[in-house]
């Protein structure tokens, strides 16, 4: 078997580091704990990845919301437990067997009529049920000061092994993962219902010609796929306190797994699993001691998500359907687009002296999201590059403005938004090989690493807030807020024209496909990078316009989650208009104001988006092309409404 320069690649690292691990163990007892440690964490990984990938080889939708099915799994093992006192094995048994499987016929309902749609469209619907799941858990279970505390499954015994002491829970990762892997083997290769599930992934529409029963292998994939991930946030739960974010993501890094195994094999990532455990387990003794060391060995999940989709080669990525060729939003002219501008700013001016004062601050970090959402109208609206990674370069806009001339000069905006160019071309480099679910995956690896291994870091952020000012001497919160509004409408403006030009025509080709445009002599590698940088420079601007509202800027401004969120209310406002961008920060901005207002609402506005989100599904417009095509229905009507007399007077 040939064994490819990139597979090469990633074996000797991982002997590198099995090497580094032995001579720093010094002992064999703190390796083999340490290496039981990570194989039981990686089976738990794999349990989770297992069921992810038989979820996508089936139905074709790569379900972002499987880490949150385990954390509603926990949480309702937590109240059979805790709360309700149930044993272990009861509370394990209605959690997976009655909650799992009633949960999985639920996704496949609901994202059934999302099979074989675009990558963007199933992306964003499953962070849709992501955000609808967390926020149904936060309006149950009300925040508390130290979280919910979960006992260990087996309690605080432990094993000694060749000297080691082993938790039994860590036991009870290896013999749980043993007995899954073997009832999915049954399941695959010993029942009818595996062979049909085995045919669909070999060949989807053949398996259909010989009436393979799509809808119900489905359902079964759905089932054994939520179960999977049940098991899984019921393991990682044990002895931790459960919070819904945390826990959501924690599961996250099975994504990693699933891409070792070209999201198709499961021997393979069960393999990948185990291997990020171990990586995992051995950073915590291996790396030598230091914050920096310590934030490198935080960042592993992100890094091998990331290193995955660079290494594997590009034909085990398996392709699906393009997006189907749509119809582009109406571009308003340049007469129109300034007057639009114009009419902005003067809404905002007025806005800023009627609007009560301690409600300023939130209106304008609703402009300054939308004008984050402007970089992604220019780079997912309009060349469907889907990015995960958005916050990265406003974080760098946002430390560029606080650090040049005392961070109040009008250069700072200028140099945020150079700052972040190269961010973005370097972000763009994994978009020459990878687009749709991969590209969206490997930009949210960055985000994920970039915040342990940049933001955190004493050059940039680390633990101590960064003074940022408001240039141009828009110190009041009324003066600010009209500033924003024209930075935006500036920006909008010069997007309109984008888009009217010619550049915007190959961006709109280039979305629509990739292959069409490369066979007519269309350099995609070089249009993909300098949208990339366009959208990174326009981020890093309302970087430094977030930090200006802020007055100061720290890392937890930027938790990676931001990013799934943000392109979620996107989507909902209109990720295809100027308009839908601005709707869709307002959207976001309101969460903020919710959460300090009425804490015990934030969920439900979470909630509630996400559900407005699962709605719009294949409305790229969001509520702005709703707006929109109500306007223009009404535009058709009057005319009718005034001929009809007439008409009728001529057919008499």
């Amino acid at each position: 078997m040939r064994v490819s320069a990139r597979t090469s690649a990633g074996l000797a690292v991982l002997a590198a580091v099995l090497v580094a691990a032995v001579l720093r163990a010094g002992d064999g007892s703190t390796f083999l704990r340490f290496t039981v440690i990570g194989v039981a964490d990686g089976c738990v990984l794999a349990i989770a990845a297992t069921g992810l990938v038989l979820t996508y080889t089936t139905t074709g939708v790569f379900n972002f919301a499987h880490g949150a099915v385990g954390m509603v799994a926990a949480y309702a093992y937590y109240s059979l437990r805790v709360d309700l006192g149930v044993p272990v094995p009861l509370a394990v048994l209605v959690v997976v067997a009655v909650l799992a499987p009633v949960l999985g016929l639920a996704l496949e309902r609901l994202l059934r009529p999302f099979r074989g749609a675009p990558a963007t469209v199933s992306v964003v619907v499953t962070i849709a049920v992501t955000v609808l799941l967390i926020g149904v858990v936060q309006v149950l279970y009300p925040a508390t000061g130290a979280g919910r505390p979960v006992p260990a499954l087996l309690g605080d015994r432990s094993v000694s092994v060749l000297g080691a002491r082993i938790s039994w829970d860590k036991v009870l990762f290896l013999v749980v993962a043993v007995a899954m892997a073997a009832a999915l083997r049954w399941l695959l290769h010993r029942t009818r219902t595996g062979t049909a599930m085995r045919a669909v992934v070999d060949d989807p529409a053949l398996a259909a010609l010989n009436g393979a029963p799509t809808t119900g292998i489905a359902r079964a994939s759905w089932v054994a796929g939520s179960v999977l991930a049940a098991v899984a946030g019921v393991l990682v739960a044990g002895g931790t306190g459960l919070e819904p974010i945390n826990l959501t993501f924690a599961i996250v890094a099975a994504y990693g797994a699933a891409v070792v195994g070209g999201l198709r094999s499961l021997p393979l990532t069960f393999a990948g699993a185990v291997v990020l455990g171990l990586l995992r387990s051995y950073a915590l003794f291996v790396l030598p001691a230091g914050a920096s060391w310590q934030r490198f060995g935080t960042a592993i999940p992100g890094l091998f998500l990331f290193a995955a989709l660079l290494l594997l080669p590009e034909a085990r990525l398996p392709a699906r359907r393009p997006a189907a060729t749509r119809r582009p939003p109406a571009v308003p002219g340049a007469a129109a687009s300034a007057a639009g501008a114009l009419a902005f700013v003067a809404a905002a001016a007025v806005a800023a002296q009627l609007v009560p004062a301690r409600y300023l601050p939130d209106l304008t970090r609703g402009v300054i999201y939308g004008l984050v959402g402007l970089s992604l109208v220019l780079l997912t609206g309009l060349s469907r590059q889907v990015s995960l990674c958005q916050f990265l370069f406003v974080a760098l806009g946002a430390w560029a403005m606080g650090n040049v001339l005392g961070g109040h000069s009008p250069l700072g905006l200028v140099a945020a938004g150079l700052v972040a160019v190269p961010a973005g071309v370097l972000v763009a480099l994994p978009a020459m090989r990878l687009q749709g679910l991969y590209l969206a995956l490997a930009t949210f690896g960055v985000a994920a690493f970039s915040r342990e291994l940049v933001l955190r870091d004493d050059r940039v952020f680390g633990l101590h807030p960064l003074a940022v000012g408001r240039p141009l001497g828009a110190s009041s919160d009324p003066s600010f807020l009209v500033l924003c509004a024209a930075v935006f409408a500036l920006f909008a403006v010069a997007l309109l024209a984008l888009r009217r030009g010619r550049f915007g025509r190959r961006l709109a080709a280039m979305g629509d496909s990739q292959t069409a445009c490369a066979t007519l002599g269309l350099d995609v590698r070089r249009t993909k990078l300098l949208v990339f940088a366009l959208s990174a420079m326009v981020a890093g601007v309302a970087g430094a316009l977030l930090g200006g509202l802020n007055g100061f800027v720290n890392e937890i401004t930027f938790e990676p989650v931001n990013n799934v969120v943000l392109l979620l209310f996107a989507v909902v406002g209109g990720i295809t208009t100027v308009t839908g961008a601005l709707v869709g920060g307002l959207l976001f901005a309101l969460l903020p104001l919710v959460q300090s207002q009425q804490p015990a609402l934030a969920g439900l506005v979470v909630a509630a988006v996400a559900a407005v989100a699962i709605g719009l599904g294949r409305q790229p417009d969001g509520m702005a092309g709703i707006l929109y095509g109500g306007l223009a229905g009404w535009r058709w009507r009057r005319p009718e409404r005034a001929l009809a007399p007439e008409v009728a007077a001529d057919v008499a």
